[in-house]
């Protein structure tokens, strides 16, 4: 794989070494997802590490009953199969392309040889694996105690910031899905932000209009996030 044929457009990939990009190039492959695309489910072992360039992935936790509920997002700042450098070789939920766009494949051969290294790579993976397992925490304690409102403002503040746009293309039955609630309370709470200018939704389009005025109506659980990415990850959230 050259440069040129796909840049380094993920935050953990673009803060590597000289020598260590070097060594992953070779084995990364350019991928178009697809919205709605499952890259692992529950249980199933993982073959493939994914880095997002311009897509979204979520992690969704899947009920008997096929009820879902989001356990976090992934973007241009991670990485999608994190069980494969802590040796669980799977997850119990469910990896879904939420945004549609491209990402970077990496055989878990080729990432555990790199990660096995135990240089920069490694050190990035680590930190990202514990701010990923502070937003599945703060996502929980969300939906546990705070308004369809204002959770949906913090869905929508870390999806933004996984992507180089403030347009996500989601129907009000997949944000349902990733909130885990009535697809009746999404309506209900876009439209409160919809009427107040914050957003505009139509024909399955979500576009942020006024991001401060989302921060504003958002709980503190997006600031959490954002603040632990930032203190364990500087060097590629500065990116």
């Amino acid at each position: 794989m050259s440069d040129t044929a796909a840049p380094r457009g993920n935050s953990l990939l673009t803060v590597l070494p000289g020598a260590e990009w070097a060594r992953l190039k070779r084995s990364l492959e350019p991928v178009n997802l697809k919205l709605g695309s499952v890259l692992y489910e529950s249980g199933e072992p993982l073959q493939s590490a994914y880095f997002p360039l311009t897509c979204i992935v979520s992690l969704l936790y899947v009920m008997k009953e096929g009820a879902t509920a989001e356990l976090a997002v992934v973007g241009y700042e991670g990485m999608v199969g994190v069980a494969l450098v802590l040796g669980g070789q799977t997850m119990p939920n469910r990896a879904v392309v939420q945004s549609a766009g491209q990402a970077l494949r990496l055989n878990k051969e080729s990432l555990m040889a790199e990660f096995q290294r135990g240089g920069v790579f490694s050190r990035l993976l680590l930190r990202y694996v514990q701010a990923l397992m502070t937003q599945m925490i703060q996502t929980a304690a969300c939906n546990r105690h705070h308004s369809i409102d204002q959770q949906l403002c913090r869905w929508l503040l870390l999806s933004v910031d996984r992507l180089s746009t403030n347009e996500l293309r989601m129907t009000q039955e997949l944000m349902a899905g990733m909130l885990g609630v009535r697809r009746e309370g999404v309506t209900e709470a876009a439209g409160k932000l919809q009427a107040a200018g914050l957003i505009r939704y139509s024909r399955g389009r979500i576009t942020v209009l006024d991001r401060r005025g989302v921060e504003n109506r958002v709980c503190e659980c997006y600031e959490v996030v954002r603040k632990e990415f930032e203190r364990l990850l500087p060097e590629a959230t500065a990116t």
